[in-house]
This record gives structure tokens, sequence and C-alpha cells, in this order.
């Protein structure tokens, strides 16, 4: 965006005169007399007015850009939210039954699993449902700058639909009444987070670093959880992790704001909005899943 400079052009008002017992050559001394002053300051006046109405407009109009930028962000990341919550409805609804001459396996819990749910949850293709989400974000982060906004909200679209399809496996293990409370609360304290991001203006970048590390802790801790099975790591992995992408959620909506500039052209506003509301889903997620294991009840 190129830069907008005012120029003012002042006028000097010089009323000259001769003085009392001036010398016959004519010499003139330039004084200013009180009109002149009066007209100088009226002038200084109308131009802070105008400077002031200006900054006002200016002002304005890049506080209804933003909110217009920060309110695409929040819809595309609620469209992804609803894409997951309906993917992972249906391919719960798909892979269990109730009718026992259907069910192709029965889980310890008396969860009885279709054809299509052993496929997908019993076999060494629940590998790809857990890491296909992880393979997609990657690629929609290192591509997206070189992608067209189409392709890139499709591809957002596709990676929603997959942690559906990778959250589903949530319904066999909580009960359906615990996992709807788990994310109205979730739902609460985002939003609550969230808002508390968009108008501090406190500097959260250093907590955002150290909150950053400890993703990569809780990355570690869960994988080593994978082997040991302890049920007291995973409290306080789930405990820690709460914490984490609460404190995530707050820093991601501050830089999100900062990274709004108003002279981005369609394109790369696009670009910013759709990465925005990856990052805002992914913090919603993840607290989400941390709160389940936190305080959902088990089957």
């Amino acid at each position: 965006m190129g830069a907008k400079g005012l120029v003012l052009e002042r006028k000097n008002h010089h009323i000259s005169g001769r003085h009392a017992g001036s010398p016959a050559s004519g010499a003139e001394a330039i004084c200013l007399t009180p009109d002149g002053a009066e007209a100088t300051e009226d002038k200084m006046a109308e131009f802070r007015n105008y400077q002031s109405q200006v900054g006002t407009r200016v002002g304005v109009d890049i506080d209804e850009g933003l909110r217009a930028y920060m309110l695409k962000v929040y819809n595309l990341m609620a469209v992804a939210m609803v894409i997951t919550g309906v993917a992972a409805f249906g391919i719960f609804s798909l892979a269990t039954t109730s009718d026992p001459s259907l069910a192709a396996a029965t889980l310890p819990n008396g969860k009885m699993l279709t054809s299509f749910g052993v496929t997908l949850f019993a076999s060494p293709l629940k590998w790809l449902v857990m890491l296909a989400p992880l393979g997609l974000v990657f690629f929609l982060g290192f591509r997206v700058n070189s992608m067209s906004l189409s392709a890139a909200q499709a591809t957002f679209w596709i990676y929603a639909a997959l942690v559906g399809v990778s959250l589903s496996t949530i319904f066999l293990v909580f009960t359906s009444q615990s996992i709807t409370q788990t994310f109205f609360v979730t739902a609460a304290a985002f939003g609550a987070l969230s808002l508390y991001g968009y108008t501090t203006r406190r500097d959260l970048t250093a907590m955002g670093s150290f909150l950053i590390m400890g993703v990569f802790g809780l990355i570690i801790a869960m994988l080593v959880n994978l082997f040991l099975q302890s049920s007291a790591l995973q409290f306080a992995i789930s405990a820690i992790g709460v914490l984490v992408f609460a404190g995530l959620t707050a820093y991601d909506t501050q830089k999100i704001k900062e990274m709004y500039f108003e002279g981005d052209d369609v394109l790369v506003a696009g670009r910013k909005a759709i990465m925005g509301a990856l990052t805002l889903y992914l913090d919603f997620i993840n607290l989400f899943t941390f709160l389940l294991h936190f305080m959902g009840n088990r089957e």
C-alpha cells in the first residue's frame, strides 16, 4: 500500500510599514499585525482539525477492515468445525450398529462394530486415519502461498473432514453427554480467551514462545505414554495440555490480528484468513480433546 502523505502549503502574510523615524532611503521592516496573527492561528486550527478528521477516518477504515478480516477468520473456523463434527458423527454411525446381526466385532465396553468399523478402527488402516490429517496440515502450511484461494480453502475443508474421521473414535470411548458438555465448555473458554487475545494491549510474544515449547514437550510425553499406558501420566498430559492450548488461543488470536494489513490484496488477505482460521481451529480441537480426556465420562 502506497503511503499517503498530506502536504500543507502555508502562505505567510506579511504586512509592511515604516517605523517612525525610519531613514528617508525607504528601508522597510516586516512586522506581523494582530489581524495577521489571528489569521495564522485560524489556519493552523483548521489544519489541526483537518488532520484530526483524516486520522479519525483512517482509523475507522482500518478498524472496519480488521473486524471484517477477523470475522472471516472466525467464519472459516466455524465452517471447519461443522465439517469436523458432521464427519465424526457420520463415520461413527457407519462404524457402529445396535443390531447384533450386523455386528462384525464387539468392543469391551459393549459397542458393536460393523465390518466398516472393523476395517477403519481395527486394521492397519487406522494408522492412515491417524496420520493423514498431520500430513495434510503440513502440506497446507508449506504450500498455501502458492495455492489459489479456492484450492487452499478446499484443502482446509478436506483437512477438517479427515480430523473428523480421526475424532470419530471419541464416540467409542466417551459418553455422548460428556462429549456435548465438554464441547460447550471448550466453546465458552475459547471465546473468552480469544476475546482477551484480541483486546489486550499486553504483548503475548514471550508467553507464546514458552507455550510452543510446551507443545513439543506434550508431544514427547504422549509418545512415551503410548508405551507406558500410565493413567497418571495421561492425567498430567491432559491438565498441562489444557493450560498450554488455553494460552495459545489468546496468543494466536493476537498474532492473527497483527497479521492484518490494510493494503493486502484479496489473494493475500484470503490466504492469511485461511491460515488464521486453521491456527485457531487447531487450538480449539486440541483444547477440546485435552478437556475431554480430563473431564469426560467414559463408556
